[in-house]
């Protein structure tokens, strides 16, 4: 390829690199440049060793990859986290969760639960995330001053919630936030009506409406369990899946999360409207809420990728674990040793998730005029060795205490483990005074 001529701001020289598209490719020994937030170069060390830059990172025995990208989350969530552990969803829901939002959600609550959840993303491996929760001006503020890229998605339920007392007042707030972010470069406003059991037929149309008038996606928790599924064939006679094609909230910019309920109609519906699926293994887990058939959905062409849910229900915001979780999981599903691979659960974890927020041209791989989004993994330890596939040994033996160095749009927001826009001790402690605040008033 031509050698820039322009000095770079940044070369960084991993021993490998994964771009993940093309997929499965390892290259090793190459080097990234990077001018303006954009990857310019993409090169052989020799080649890259030649260009002029303003600053030079040796990366040696790391992984170069795309930044995780976060699919599905609650950002806020972080300061109740493990407040409700070990309860059925519905439970969990209506007994523990709404009652302590209802309580204490706040501006207040939502920027210090927000900046936590950012400060452990970034320390994840995490660049980029899916919010969807109260308050979400305050969020987008939050995601602004970080660095860090996302979609808010505005939460819409038929029921007052904090900071709306109405469907249409969230909606409201969605179209003003969504043209005062319009032209943003890290974040993307997107519509979250909360369920299909919580939001009804009316309110889906206007969002439906809305959304198209916006070209905006719709994120949304569908088939989370079989119990939301039995329960709506026997009120209103259908799956909810149907009821949302049925309303045409389903296309390329849908999100369905959760998903673990899946029958032939519901899978020929995803694969028709060509929707993303977001998968949360380790909250279906916990929550014991089912399955969701991955490989049988990338059998089928359609997109998954991967998601934590909040830190109420998972209890932590690790990608890097919530991947490994779903390759592993993915495999006793499908019954298949072969399911979801190594490579293929990066993708889900980068490009998929990407394409599932629908900014994949800007993001989610490592390619010539995508942002500098990345993260450099460090392979050297013990437990990683010795390396015979580094996706491999990424996916199945690496934790999140390997992420060394992140980048979003070519700004380094972590360093050697550290965060450079964010007082760690600080955040840590109005965390504590949150939860001496919470605890002491519901015990």
């Amino acid at each position: 390829m031509p050698i820039p001529t322009v000095p770079l701001d940044l070369l960084l020289l991993p021993t490998w690199l994964v771009p993940v598209e093309p997929a499965g490719v390892v290259l090793k020994d190459h080097g990234v440049g990077i001018r303006d937030g954009r990857i310019v170069f993409i090169g052989s060390r020799q080649q890259a060793l030649k260009l002029a830059a303003s600053e030079t990172r040796e990366l040696p025995d790391m992984l170069l990859s795309p930044g995780l990208i976060n699919a599905h989350g609650h950002a806020a969530m972080t300061l109740f986290r493990g407040m409700a552990d070990d309860l059925p969803l519905m439970t969990w829901l209506e007994q523990h969760i709404w009652p302590a939002e209802a309580k204490w959600v706040d501006e207040d609550f939502v920027r210090d639960g927000t900046n936590l959840a950012i400060a452990e993303q970034l320390k994840g491996g995490i660049t980029c995330f899916s919010d969807m929760y109260f308050f979400p001006k305050v969020a987008s503020e939050c995601v602004h001053n970080s660095g860090i890229r996302a979609q808010i998605a505005i939460p819409v339920l038929d029921f007052p919630i904090p900071g709306a007392s109405s469907a249409d007042e969230s909606l409201r707030q969605a179209i003003e936030l969504f043209a005062d972010l319009k032209y943003h470069p890290r974040i993307k406003i997107a519509f979250g009506p909360h369920a299909p059991y919580t939001v009804g037929d009316d309110n889906l149309e206007k969002i439906r409406v809305i959304a198209d008038e916006l070209d905006a996606a719709i994120h949304m928790h569908v088939h989370e369990t079989a119990f939301e599924v039995h329960q709506a064939v026997e009120q209103h006679g259908e799956r909810p899946v149907a009821r949302l094609a049925r309303l045409g909230l389903l296309g390329p910019r849908f999100q369905a999360v959760h998903m673990t309920q899946i029958s032939d109609d519901d899978l020929t519906m995803l694969v028709e409207s060509n929707s993303s699926v977001i998968h949360c293994p380790e909250s279906n887990l916990k929550l014991a809420s089912g399955f969701c058939p991955v490989e049988r959905l990338w059998q089928a062409g359609v997109n998954v990728a991967v998601g934590t849910d909040g830190a109420a229900s998972n209890n932590d915001l690790d990608l890097l674990g919530e991947t490994r979780t779903a390759a592993l999981l993915a495999k006793a599903v499908a019954g298949s040793a072969t399911a979801l691979d190594a490579h293929r659960a990066l993708r889900m974890a980068t490009l998929n998730g990407a394409r599932a927020l629908g900014i994949e041209s800007d993001t989610g791989s490592i390619e010539i005029g995508k942002a500098a989004d990345m993260v450099a993994f460090d392979l050297s330890g013990l437990a990683q060795q010795p390396v015979y596939d580094p996706v491999s040994q990424l996916i199945y033996a690496t934790g999140r205490d390997c992420v060394k160095h992140l980048w979003v749009a070519g700004k380094q927001l972590l360093d050697d483990r550290c965060l450079t826009r964010m007082d760690e001790q600080q955040l840590s402690a109005t965390a504590k005074a949150w939860g001496e605040r919470i605890s002491g008033h519901t015990h």
